[in-house]
């Protein structure tokens, strides 16, 4: 069987990143391993074993990248939540910028938010 235990989004600022998805999503930290002068940095919800990567940008295809889907407004990677409705007010109370408020789309909520690193996050609802 193969199952997916890590997955990477791509980040301006490792530190700011940390602390975005840590303090304001709630995440844990999982992993954090100097590599050079970046981190090998992971990320995740305390009762599973998944594991978010927060990859520095720092190659030149990764920019590009990253760069060209944040204009067009893709988000880099979802989030599923149980109540999308107060996920959103939860964290606007926080400050974070959202493109629009939750709206629904062929049975699903969704919601993007900006990262503060470089990337559009959705928030979905089932």
């Amino acid at each position: 069987m193969i199952k997916v235990k890590i997955s990477s989004v791509f980040v301006t600022d490792q530190a700011q990143a940390e602390k975005f998805y840590t303090d304001v999503l709630g995440f844990i930290k999982k992993a954090d391993v100097p590599v050079g002068e970046h981190r090998w940095l992971t990320v995740g919800n305390p009762d599973t074993d998944f594991e978010l990567s927060l990859e520095p940008n720092q190659h030149p295809a990764a920019k590009h990248y990253q760069k060209a889907i944040f204009e067009d407004g893709i988000p880099a990677t979802m989030f599923y939540v149980d109540d999308i409705d107060f996920e959103y007010e939860s964290l606007k109370s926080k400050g974070v910028s959202f493109k629009s408020e939750p709206k629904e789309f062929g049975g699903v909520k969704l919601a993007t938010l900006n990262d503060t690193c470089g990337n559009w996050i959705a928030l979905c609802q089932l």
